[in-house]
């Protein structure tokens, strides 16, 4: 049987997509799944589907953070909600893609992930950005230079074009196939599908 693909499409300034990246490995483990990172620009995401971040509305604001630390004491992660949030994330989401290219994405990912959603750094930090690159074995200054290109940048607007294309609405965006999962609390659904 073909090995089956979960792609992950996400953005860094949402505390629900980190939430579902620490379950990625243990999903991958169990179902034998490949999954495919793909940074998105959550923004863009809500601006087309007309959506909102839910911290935008006054009754879901106060409950956001006591639903974030349930999740992740449920998850048994680490969770400080950031000081910077909401940050923007584009640079940041750009680099992923640079350290894609040599099979590093989905580890600096992860690294970022734990930055803004566990150490409370500031991932709109170029000084910042580079220390995590460094941390992945990339060098900062050439991965910082061609996350500012066109190319990098046309990158993630396909990225962001593609989850619209297909039905994304949130962050995270999960697909098997063409169907898609939305939310750190559908990935039970996630791992059925990847199953079957």
């Amino acid at each position: 049987m073909a090995k089956r693909s979960l792609e992950f499409f996400y953005d860094f300034a949402s505390p629900y997509s980190y939430l579902a990246a620490t379950q990625l490995e243990g999903l991958a483990q169990r179902t034998g799944a490949e999954i495919i990172w793909k940074p998105m620009v959550l923004g863009a995401v809500f601006q087309s589907a007309g959506n909102d971040m839910p911290a935008k509305v006054p009754a879901k604001a106060p409950y956001l953070l006591r639903d974030l630390e349930r999740w992740a004491r449920h998850y048994r992660v680490a969770f400080k909600m950031s000081s910077h949030w909401p940050a923007p994330s584009i640079a940041a989401q750009r680099l992923c893609l640079v350290a894609d290219e040599s099979g590093k994405g989905a580890e600096l990912g992860k690294r970022i992930f734990d930055a803004m959603w566990v150490e409370d750094r500031d991932i709109n930090s170029e000084a910042e950005l580079g220390k995590l690159a460094a941390e992945v074995g990339l060098e900062p200054e050439t991965a910082l230079a061609r996350s500012k290109s066109p190319e990098i940048k046309q990158r993630l607007r396909a990225n962001t074009d593609e989850a619209l294309a297909r039905g994304a609405f949130g962050a995270p965006a999960l697909f098997v196939g063409d169907e898609l999962f939305w939310g750190n609390d559908r990935l039970h659904f996630v791992e059925d599908a990847l199953k079957s």
